[in-house]
Order: C-alpha cells, then sequence, then structure tokens
C-alpha cells in the first residue's frame, strides 16, 4: 500500500478522513492488481457497485432540493451529466485519484492511471467506502467537496440534443399544455417518403419540418419553433 501520508493527501482532497483506512485502500485496488499478486484476495469492484447506487442517491436527493420547479427530464438529464463515466473520469483526474490507484504492471504500463473507466471506478468505489466507513454523512462530505463543484458547472441547455423535449419542457412550464404534431404532407415513394409536419403550442405558434420519418419531422419543426422563441427559453 501507499505510505500513509499520501492517503493523508488524498483525503485532504475528499474532504474526509477515513477512519478504517482499509476501506479507502480496498477502493483504490484495481482488479489487475489481484491478479498479479496471489496475496490479495480483494478489489475495489464491489465497492463499485455500492459506490454508483449511494452516487445515484445522493445526487438524486440534491438536484431534486436545488431545482424544485425543475421537471423530471430536466433532473433525469442534470443527473446524467454528473454520473456518467466521463464526468466521473474528469472529477478523478480533477483530484489526481490515478496517482493512488494499485494496479497490475500491464495495466499502469498501457496507460491505466489515466483510463477515464479506472478513474469512474475508483470515484464510485470511495463513496461505497466512505458511506461503510461513515454512512451518509461521509459521502455528503465527499459530494459537497467534489462533485457540487461539477454540478454547478453543468451546461445550462439541458436539451441541446432533443429540441422536442426542450419544446416540451417550455411548453409544459410556460403554457401549461403541451405541444400538438400532426403530418400535413406526404410525398415521394414509399421507400423514400418526405414528411412534412407542422408543431403547434397551446398560445398558436407554429412551426414545420421535414424529414424520412415522421420523427424526423417531429424534431425540424420542434426546432424551427425554438428558433422563433429563442429569446424565452
Amino acid at each position: 500500500m501507499l505510505p500513509k501520508n499520501e492517503y493523508k493527501d488524498l483525503e485532504k482532497k475528499l474532504g474526509y478522513k477515513f477512519k478504517r483506512r482499509v476501506l479507502l485502500e480496498t477502493a483504490l485496488l484495481h482488479r489487475s492488481y489481484r491478479y498479479e499478486n496471489e496475496d490479495i484476495f480483494t478489489d475495489n469492484q464491489r465497492l463499485e457497485f455500492l459506490g454508483d447506487a449511494v452516487l445515484g442517491f445522493v445526487i438524486a436527493a440534491h438536484l431534486y432540493k436545488r431545482y424544485p420547479d425543475d421537471a423530471e427530464g430536466v433532473l433525469t438529464s442534470f443527473r446524467s451529466q454528473v454520473t456518467n463515466g466521463k464526468a466521473l473520469a474528469d472529477i478523478g483526474m480533477s483530484i489526481g485519484v490515478g496517482e493512488y490507484i494499485k494496479m497490475g504492471r500491464g495495466e499502469e504500463g498501457s496507460g491505466g492511471r489515466t483510463r477515464s473507466s479506472n478513474l469512474a471506478d475508483a470515484m464510485e468505489s470511495i463513496l461505497g467506502a466512505a458511506y461503510l466507513d461513515g454512512g451518509r454523512k461521509a459521502v455528503d462530505k465527499i459530494f459537497s467537496r467534489i462533485f457540487v463543484p461539477a454540478i454547478d458547472n453543468l451546461n445550462g441547455d439541458v436539451w441541446a440534443d432533443n429540441p422536442k423535449g426542450k419544446l416540451q419542457d417550455y411548453s409544459q412550464k410556460t403554457l401549461k399544455g403541451s405541444p400538438r404534431y400532426k403530418i400535413v404532407k406526404r410525398e415521394g415513394p414509399p421507400h423514400s417518403t418526405v414528411f412534412t409536419v407542422e408543431a403547434s403550442l397551446p398560445d398558436g405558434k407554429t412551426g414545420t419540418g421535414q424529414g424520412n420519418n415522421k420523427q424526423e419531422a417531429e424534431t425540424e419543426a420542434a426546432k424551427q419553433i425554438l428558433e422563433d422563441i429563442s429569446d424565452e427559453v
């Protein structure tokens, strides 16, 4: 294992001091290290499993309180921006967690210390270890120190890749109703039909879009309305 003072440095970055440091050590044991050392009988995979569930709960509770007026879809999108593999790896990279992972020589030689999956797994494992060590309070300390800043930097437009979702969210919040979509034209042969769809909001605003299928056309129609009301959303 690493010298105690090195774990102490990591604990400072996490904002939490483990009472049972063996849990932190286990959270940083990559399976490749166990494979190459016959006297090691465990790794961080079980803690990763636990940490994934812990993080899901804690961030859901945090977002629920922080964004009281946002719809479930928005909260889900926010959560995925923080809990996806890349986001967790970025958080791990920001505190240098890769330096503390015990891994096999082959894994290390192939870039394991900066591999996104290893960093993300380590972050979840640490949260699992913290939960076992100090319960919800321990997890909250780490969450506040390193996850809340990530939430502060969330992309404001959570619907960037989902125009229909964005229009739906706007319509329900602002107009207390949902957009309607109807096919107004079909052109071309069956194997290459072009659909024209009209989208309409409860206040009468409309937009049209075309596509090779109904879904594509609806998306384009939603985009047109969003462009027209860009100052409002």
